[in-house]
């Protein structure tokens, strides 16, 4: 399937040159993710993603669906295992005028791999690339240091910035419209940290015209905050209304809910690199453990056995998620048929926490986001189930903006975690999350957990250049089976995506969770 998705891409038909009539309108969203900089390499999350694909342009597209579709490049071709050419297509230009060209490709490229300061960047995109190069007026050659499939799906992430405007700038400097210089459908009026964008139509956009003059993306991260935005006329669409306010939005004639699943795994990533002496793991008088017991692999199963997966998604967050034991959904690419979801089953947990040299439990710290409500939420309700269970838990509850940083440092010994599946198959978390962790060679950027398994290591790495789609597939399952049966992490469930707009306004559903004002419509 992965395979065939840029060979269907390269033959496509171009994505809408002709410009459909627009009508002057404006829309005003509320959003759940904040963006934490213009600058579209500084931060792989949600909230930057869904500007950037506002400003920028990549040179494959990915669609709501996540299939493939050509972008900046009109074709690309494999010429040889390890080396991709992507044709740019003609007479497109910058906002500001100026022409795209190879040079601002190859740049790019360069650039996203290396921004300073960024808690979680796009280098795991460029890992693969040995060099990039012009190889002709509107060509570029991509050389891989071994044989990478899945390329142009890597591709569709990366945003292509303007080599004169953003080479010698840093992240911060993005904020200035001449600066975010963008090819993308929108160009930036105004952008306020933890506020809002401003932006209006970019009428030098290669593609099919939005129909919005102006967009305002108001980040709201209360999602009773959003809905009560919605009900009050305030924004006229949000992305995951509060789930208590679902029942009502679909019953108003006023408002139009749509949903798809999403490609979002909640998990937990319990740390197992910490040797022991934490704070977050102590014994029932509260003595820091003398080992970490995350540890012992029948401590991992007993946590997880401990968790009623089906009670959080259909009671703690009222079917707004789906249960879940891996972080593949059914139909998708290297999805594991044999990974079931774990039972609710706190007799056996009790078991195996006794066979581990625990038989009264121990304390432990559960931390979460503090921003999203939902994940405090379930992050309560599963300390209650370990607390029941005879793991005293109590939740503490982090900022994102801190809460990014020390996770990534290993400061949480049982961090909540968050991912989205951007690529589309098990290969995406697996390098990024369960790979053993190099600054070197900025392998497992996300392994919050600081697993290492030299064995998965090198199992993953033949899967990302294995060419063949079956063969790969087989590479990723098996590689899905080992993390399970270490329970390198506790998968909880999938998101389903939700959004409410105002009657007049219709948003196409999409798998990959993206918030952007061309899936927004004006309707009768």
């Amino acid at each position: 399937m992965m395979g065939r998705n840029w060979r269907i891409a390269a033959a496509a038909v171009l994505l809408g040159t002709a410009a459909t009539a627009a009508r002057a309108a404006d829309l005003r969203m509320g959003v759940s993710a904040f963006p934490l900089s213009v600058d579209p390499h500084f931060y792989n999350g949600i909230g930057d993603r869904n500007l950037s694909l506002h400003l920028f342009s990549r040179l494959v597209e990915q669609k709501g669906d996540m299939s493939l579709a050509p972008g900046l490049a009109a074709e690309w071709k494999l010429v040889n295992d390890t080396v991709w050419e992507f044709t740019l297509r003609e007479g497109v230009t910058w906002s500001d005028g100026k022409p795209l060209t190879p040079e601002d490709v190859v740049f790019s490229l360069t650039r996203s791999a290396n921004i300073p300061n960024s808690p979680l960047g796009y280098a795991p995109f460029t890992r693969d690339i040995a060099s990039v190069e012009v190889a002709g007026p509107r060509t570029v050659r991509i050389v891989t240091k071994q044989p990478s499939p899945i390329l142009p799906v890597n591709m569709s992430a990366l945003s292509i910035v303007a080599k004169h405007a953003a080479e010698g700038k840093d992240s911060g400097e993005f904020d200035n419209a001449a600066v975010s210089t963008g090819t993308g459908p929108f160009r930036l009026v105004s952008f306020a940290r933890n506020d809002r964008a401003v932006l209006e139509r970019n009428p030098a956009f290669w593609g099919e015209k939005p129909e919005w003059d102006r967009v305002e993306m108001r980040f709201i991260a209360n999602e009773g905050a959003r809905s009560a935005a919605l009900l009050a006329g305030d924004v006229d669409l949000i992305d995951a209304p509060s789930r208590n306010d679902l029942p009502r939005l679909r019953q108003d004639e006023r408002f139009r809910v749509v949903s798809t699943p999403g490609n979002r795994s909640i998990m937990l990533l319990p740390n197992v690199i910490a040797e022991g002496g934490s704070p977050e793991a102590t014994d029932n008088d509260g003595k820091p453990l003398a080992q970490n017991p995350l540890r012992d692999l029948r401590v991992r199963q007993a946590l997880s056995l401990g968790i009623d997966r089906k009670g959080l998604a259909e009671r703690v967050l009222e079917g707004t998620a789906q249960a879940a034991g891996q972080f593949m959904w059914p139909g998708a690419y290297s999805f594991t048929p044999d990974i079931q979801t774990p039972p609710f089953d706190q007799a056996r947990a009790k078991a195996l926490l006794a066979e581990a040299g625990f038989p009264a439990g121990f304390r432990l710290t559960l931390s979460a986001f503090a921003d999203r409500p939902d994940f405090r939420t379930v992050a309560q309700a599963i300390a209650q189930m370990w607390t029941r269970m005879g793991v005293r838990t109590e939740v503490n509850a982090v900022p994102a903006a801190v809460y990014l940083g020390r996770g990534a440092k290993h400061e949480y010994l049982m961090p909540f975690f968050s991912w989205g599946i951007s690529t589309g198959e098990a290969g995406y978390v697996l390098n990024n999350i369960f790979t053993t962790m190099d600054s070197q060679t900025g392998a497992g950027p996300a392994n919050w957990g600081g697993y290492s398994n030299p064995a998965l290591d090198a199992l993953i790495a033949r899967a990302q250049s294995t060419m063949d789609d079956a063969a790969r597939e087989a590479l990723l399952v098996q590689g899905q089976k080992a993390v399970a049966d270490d329970v390198a992490a506790i998968q909880l469930y999938q998101l389903v995506n939700f959004w409410a707009t105002r009657r007049g306004v219709a948003y196409g559903a999409r798998q990959d969770q993206r918030t952007v004002a061309t899936s927004a419509h004006s309707v009768r």
